[in-house]
């Protein structure tokens, strides 16, 4: 057989990188990267605009301490709340059995702090919550703290 009675082999196919993967990406212009900067700075100054008046509105926190269960009818749950110190603040604790199941609910009005009192300003409350319950309690917590509607 001579080599005019094979066939032709087919042109191969081009492997350049261009062809392969497609042409290279235009760089950013000037005017893009400007654009750019210009949202960057205006979502990083929102941002700070926003944390920074956020610290600043009606906040109450609170931190479980510790509950003690004297008998199969009551739980001591003792917690702390933090708030401005003039402000009202109610707290709803509850008493939770083996199963977590809820045996004792409560809610518990936290009244306005001595400003001088304490280190932090008379921001800090420790209470002791008495929680009448149905079985016995296994676990004590604070369920949620709220500052109360000003309206009621």
């Amino acid at each position: 057989m001579t080599s005019e009675d094979q066939p032709a082999a087919p042109a191969p196919a081009s492997t350049s990188l261009a062809n392969r993967y497609g042409s290279q990406k235009r760089a950013l212009t000037g005017r893009t990267k400007r654009y750019i900067l210009v949202a960057t700075l205006a979502v990083g100054i929102g941002f700070m605009a926003w944390v920074s008046t956020s610290n600043s509105t009606d906040s109450i926190t609170f931190k479980d301490i510790g509950y003690s269960t004297p008998d199969a009818t009551l739980a001591e749950i003792d917690f702390q709340v933090t708030k401005d110190p003039g402000t009202d603040a109610r707290c709803a604790v509850k008493a939770l059995d083996a199963k977590f199941a809820v045996v004792g609910w409560k809610v518990v009005d936290v009244g306005p702090n001595a400003a001088d009192a304490g280190t932090d300003g008379g921001r800090t409350t420790v209470l002791r919550a008495l929680v009448r319950t149905e079985s016995q309690a296994v676990s004590g917590v604070v369920d949620s703290c709220w500052i109360p509607d000003a309206a009621k």
